[in-house]
């Protein structure tokens, strides 16, 4: 909207009025209400204080530690060289011709090209991904579980999240006046709180049992679901395993336990399984949610349920490139029609994830050319994950304050603190919530950025922070022992 003023000298001219058609007043409730703890204002902060470090700003550190957010090559891990040169060769396919690259990364690049229009990764693919890659997605959950998998069931999406949220959508319907309930694990990973908040759903928290290594109880599962069915319609269960940002590897009868309260309650169960691959405590094992609803049996194998993976964890952390598959088991086939004809809307999955995931589900064998060094990288680099979970479970566990669970999986420690009052009184003189305030100390006087667990939820009156494990084994010794230096301090100073 226009309008002319008068202007000093008698000219007119043209000025646009003030008022603005979107406004914080007029926007949805829900994306007000959603919340992004591992990209909050921390994470704001600890980019202002690089920028001020580039500007020749003098503070107690030379550099910021990113330990809050989970990005494998951020951190200094190296891609795995046989997905890059097949990702290479199937964007530039002038390399399969004239480049050194071994045969098998050429065939797959091939093979994956044969399937894009035009032989080109440019062109759209199905809705639902690739379909040569849906079969071997299939092939692979078929050796994994030891159960059939049927490939369209099948979606690739960009990253787990996004196929997170296509089936969240689907409850996005109040009944009897009731909105929908999701049962979230606490401590959970802000995704779910915050796309929970978006599509105007109702966020059900059951806690995690941090004194038995972070596991389900029953007991709580039921607790939890009473209290919720009162206002709203309790439809679905997340369950995060291995965990984030807890670390836990859930044992089978906990799975079985989960999934025979779903049964019972008729909830449509999520599996959020994107870090199995992630597992370090020798007396632990994954065990995928499919795998146990298929042989507890009748009448617990009809149970419906949706599993996600991603190219962003594990030993590949190609998380730039957002490469994610789900597979949904038991969802009635009208609806499984209305969720492919939802993702229709977005035309497709980012093409180069598409890829990435295949070359996770169809790894070279023995006796290809490419399998020694892959089989190399992959080995050191989860050995070396397994290795620094076991440093910052050790260490923090020798900090005074400090009482950390083994760090059984994925790829954070997520220790619980043990605020001294006074701590805890200068937080809320300054309106923060303790750990929060505790995190902002340790950033400002180390430049070490974690995520308080109050982003994540946790018990009342119990403070904790999520720090990842994937600063390489040089950096993360100097963090640990740098964190030493400021818990020393900050105790010093508050107790």
């Amino acid at each position: 909207m226009y309008r002319h003023v008068k202007c000093h000298g008698g000219s007119n001219r043209c000025s646009q009025v003030s008022s603005k058609t979107l406004t914080i007043d007029k926007l949805s409730p829900n994306i007000l209400a959603m919340e992004y703890a591992v990209r909050g204002p921390l994470d704001i902060r600890a980019r202002e204080i690089e920028k001020e470090l580039q500007s020749g700003a003098k503070k107690p550190f030379k550099n910021v530690i990113k330990a809050n957010i989970g990005d494998v090559h951020a951190m200094g891990q190296p891609p795995i060289t046989f997905i890059r040169q097949v990702v290479a060769c199937a964007v530039c396919p002038s390399l399969i011709e004239t480049c050194c690259f071994p045969a098998d990364v050429k065939a797959r690049a091939c093979e994956i090209l044969e399937s894009c229009g035009g032989y080109s990764v440019g062109a759209y693919t199905s809705s639902q991904g690739i379909e040569r890659i849906r079969k071997n997605i299939a092939a692979y959950l078929a050796k994994r579980d030891g159960h059939p998998s049927d490939w369209e069931n099948i979606c690739l999406s960009s990253g787990a999240s996004a196929g997170i949220k296509n089936i969240l959508r689907l409850f996005c319907k109040n009944i009897d006046g009731k909105k929908t309930g999701i049962m979230i694990p606490i401590p959970q990973y802000p995704l779910y709180t915050a796309a929970i908040a978006e599509l105007g759903l109702v966020s059900v928290g059951y806690y995690l049992d941090e004194d038995n290594d972070w596991g389900l109880s029953a007991e709580e599962l039921q607790r939890s679901y009473a209290a919720a069915a009162t206002t709203c319609n309790v439809r679905a269960i997340v369950i995060i395993n291995p965990g984030n940002p807890t670390g836990q590897v859930l044992t089978r009868k906990n799975i079985e336990s989960v999934i025979k309260f779903a049964h019972e309650k008729n909830l449509f169960i999520f599996a959020d399984e994107v870090y199995q691959q992630n597992i370090y405590d020798k007396n632990s094992q994954f065990f995928s949610f499919k795998k146990i609803l298929c042989e507890l049996g009748e009448p617990y194998c009809k149970t419906e349920l949706a599993s996600f993976m991603s190219a962003s964890k594990c030993y590949m952390g190609e998380c730039g490139l957002r490469g994610g598959w789900m597979e949904v088991v038991n969802m009635d086939l009208d609806v499984r029609a209305q969720l492919y004809k939802s993702m229709s809307a977005i035309l497709c999955p980012n093409t180069i994830g598409q890829i990435v995931i295949d070359c996770v589900v169809k790894e070279p064998c023995p006796g290809d050319p490419s399998y020694d060094l892959f089989n190399k990288e992959k080995t050191y680099m989860l050995k070396s994950l397994a290795e620094r979970a076991m440093m910052a479970h050790h260490t923090f566990n020798r900090m005074e304050g400090f009482s950390c669970n083994n760090v059984q999986g994925a790829m954070y420690a997520f220790p619980r603190i043990n605020l001294p009052p006074k701590a805890i009184q200068k937080a809320k003189e300054n309106k923060m919530e303790p750990d929060v305030f505790y995190a902002m100390r340790l950033l400002e006087e180390s430049g070490i950025s974690v995520v308080p667990g109050s982003g994540f939820g946790q018990k009342p009156d119990t403070y904790h922070f999520r720090t990842t494990i994937l600063p390489q084994p040089k950096v993360l010794k100097e963090m640990l022992k740098i964190f030493e230096g400021f818990q020393a301090k900050f105790l010093k100073e508050f107790s």
